[in-house]
């Protein structure tokens, strides 16, 4: 029987998750499977993978053929990387306890360069956050000294009017009380 690892899909339209099977080729994708190995969801930011490591070598060293995007996770997982150690210890090349150091100090390499790329990765966020927070800050001061300004200018005009009002008024008064002078030198 010809059997595949692949994704059978799940999940509502548009947001698609994945369950990794072993299943026979023949079958529909989302149709009948031996065994569920793991599941993908990509979704999420970093995308979820979950993988029975173990079984998948299983069925890997049975002749399974993974599908492209399975043969990724497969690989991002480690289940090839096992799988090539194992056929070493069959070989000789190596003994079983040398194959799983090996296997295990990939995974903490593996586990270690994930953190650091989410800690980049949060640290950029951050630091692109604190970038538009300082802008934002600037724009506010610019807004709020041009307010100022504004409002100052709006003062000094203000004040300005009421001087000439009251030069006006003086000047009227001036006027007056000169012609009424002048009236009275008449009178």
């Amino acid at each position: 029987m010809p059997t595949k690892i692949r994704l059978q899909r799940h999940g509502r339209k548009g947001k698609p998750f994945y369950w990794i099977v072993a299943t026979d080729s023949r079958e529909k994708r989302d149709g009948k499977f031996l065994e569920k190995l793991g599941v993908y969801d990509p979704t999420t930011q970093p995308a979820i993978i979950e993988l029975d490591v173990d079984n998948a070598v299983k069925w890997l060293r049975n002749g399974a053929q993974p599908t492209d995007t399975a043969k990724r996770i497969l690989s991002y997982k480690g289940a090839l990387l096992k799988k090539h150690l194992l056929a070493g210890v069959d070989k000789g090349a190596l003994t079983e306890e040398e194959a799983n150091k090996k296997f295990e100090a990939w995974l903490e390499e593996k586990n270690a360069s994930i953190e650091n790329a989410s800690e980049k990765s949060q640290k950029a966020k951050e630091e692109a956050k604190q970038k538009a927070l300082d802008a934002e800050r600037e724009v506010n001061a610019k807004r709020e000294a041009e307010a100022k300004a504004a409002e100052d200018e709006a003062k000094a005009a203000e004040e300005a009017a009421k001087a000439e009002a009251e030069e006006a008024t003086e000047e009227t008064n001036e006027a007056e009380s000169a012609e009424e002078e002048s009236k009275e030198e008449k009178a």
